[in-house]
């Protein structure tokens, strides 16, 4: 926690007092420390009027791809914390605008004692929060941030390793074993008022936002499968918790990416530079967009991009699949590319994590096994032979036999007609030949691995994304690289 010590040299107002308490990406009463900081300030304030706020961003729409499902998900977020915060005499006030804009209103015209809020490490959101900072220190405004969105402090970890960020996994499994536990998590708050609370002086501002207002067609979006909010991720954990088998045998690498139902627990979206290599991607807008609305041919890649687009979330290994087989598998497109679709679509997209995962899986960066490539055909089949998961996202190829559910180009022109999908005019042809072109693009790895050099340790970022397949195996003898879901 960090804290500016008011210095008052604002003129005091008559007004009621006021703290702010700023959600931004924790819309939770649980494990907020930066909300009970603005609570336990009411105590010290007799009278004074908590105001917990959301700012509507319009620069950070400008800024990031935000799709339908994304947008749909912050409204059911948001409309559960105010029921919330109502329970306990409160509400959620939305300003709409940029937060410096709005906070220049609010210290004029609130008699703001406190501000509060939980840090948030993406770059625009820390250029953002030291504007608002500098604001409330020049008009003499007490302020609170807590770490909370991460486990650990970014920066503490980044001491534990000479201020460097650290480049493997088991390397950065070292940097955290020596950082010790994380801090406990808080319990939720449950009082903000010991007494009867203050009269709202603006009942009738501030509203919550719609989907009409956010420019969402309501008819176009998909199922809603996963609802926004703090009650929806308690019912989710609660109702995994009971499942005590599950939980003591959960291994993630053994989830199924294309099971009907999530064979994981979809909490991700709850929770709520890098040193790339200079790699040679071709700039193709007709494969961007097949990959991007499930054209490729492939019936496992395309049905994953579908429930994508559709639900706004997909298993981690379905996302691994995809983005091989945009990036250095098949399609040799820049994992930027794919880092800009996933931001749209994603429910628990994170600027971050979105283009740590992606330079991970297009061996750009951190992960440097190339040569396993996931083949669009044998990896799906391993965990449903019978392509259920294919029938369910892509109804034209329903009635395929499972032995040509994953290869309908190779089904007799007999067995297309049977099943009322023709391959080239019903369904797309594949868009590469796999069995060709990810053995050129190998070559093609190779060749950038042999003539790239990473850049200088001077240039290292701030923040790393790693998984645990971080070794290069290199040594190992290249036949022997491939897995049986691979090539």
């Amino acid at each position: 926690m960090r804290k500016i010590n008011p210095q008052g040299r604002a003129q005091m107002s008559q007004k009621q007092a006021t703290v702010i308490h700023w959600f931004r990406k924790g819309l939770r009463l649980h494990d907020n420390p930066a909300l009970i900081a603005a609570v336990e300030k009411l105590d010290t304030l007799p009278s004074a009027h908590l105001r917990p706020i959301f700012i509507l961003d319009t620069k950070l729409v400008e800024t990031y791809r935000v799709g339908a499902n994304r947008w749909r998900f912050l409204v059911d977020s948001l409309a559960d914390l105010d029921k919330s915060l109502r329970s306990l005499g409160t509400r959620l006030y939305v300003l709409r605008g940029d937060p410096v804009s709005q906070f220049k209103f609010a210290l004029k015209n609130w008699n703001v004692k406190l501000i509060t809020y939980e840090t948030d490490t993406e770059p625009y959101a820390r250029k953002r929060d030291v504007e608002v900072f500098k604001l409330a220190e020049e008009a003499g405004v007490e302020v609170k941030y807590f770490f909370s969105h991460t486990l650990y402090e970014p920066i503490v970890l980044l001491r534990q390793n000479k201020s460097e960020a650290p480049k493997t996994y088991q390397k950065f499994l070292d940097v955290v074993s020596k950082a010790g536990e994380p801090p406990a998590s808080k319990v939720a708050v449950t009082e903000v008022y010991k007494q009867s609370p203050p009269k709202d002086p603006d009942k009738d501002k501030y509203q919550l936002p719609t989907l009409r207002e956010l420019h969402v067609d309501e008819s176009k979006l998909g199922p809603h499968l996963y609802p926004g909010g703090e009650t929806e991720a308690l019912r989710r954990l609660t109702q995994v918790m009971t499942r005590k088998t599950y939980i003591s045998n959960f291994e993630k690498p053994n989830t199924s990416p294309n099971s009907i139902e999530p064979s994981t627990t979809v909490l991700s979206p709850d929770p709520n530079l890098l040193i790339c290599k200079q790699i040679d991607w071709d700039v193709n807008p007709e494969y961007l967009s097949a990959w991007a609305e499930g054209r490729t041919g492939y019936p496992f890649i395309d049905a994953i991009m579908t429930q994508l687009r559709k639900e706004g979330w997909i298993h981690h290994l379905a996302r691994h699949a995809v983005a091989c087989f945009l990036t250095r598998g098949d399609l040799w497109i820049s994992w930027e590319e794919g880092q800009l679709v996933f931001e749209e679509l994603l429910l628990d997209a994170d600027v971050y994590l979105n283009a740590g995962n992606w330079m991970w899986l297009s061996a750009s960066a951190f992960f440097h096994q190339y040569y396993r490539v996931y083949s669009p055909i044998v990896f799906g089949k391993k965990t449903d032979p019978h392509g259920e998961y294919i029938r369910k996202y892509l109804p034209k190829l329903a009635k395929y036999p499972p032995n040509y559910i994953y290869e309908p180009w190779t089904a007799p022109m007999s067995v297309q007609k049977a099943a009322g999908c023709i391959i080239g005019t019903d369904y797309p042809k594949p868009i590469v030949d796999h069995a060709k072109i990810h053995k050129v693009n190998l070559q093609r790895m190779n060749a950038a691995y042999k003539k790239v050099p990473s850049p200088p340790k001077k240039n290292t970022p701030k923040f790393t994304r790693a998984s645990r397949e971080d070794d290069d195996d290199s040594s190992v003898p290249f036949a022997k690289k491939f897995r049986s879901e691979f090539c």
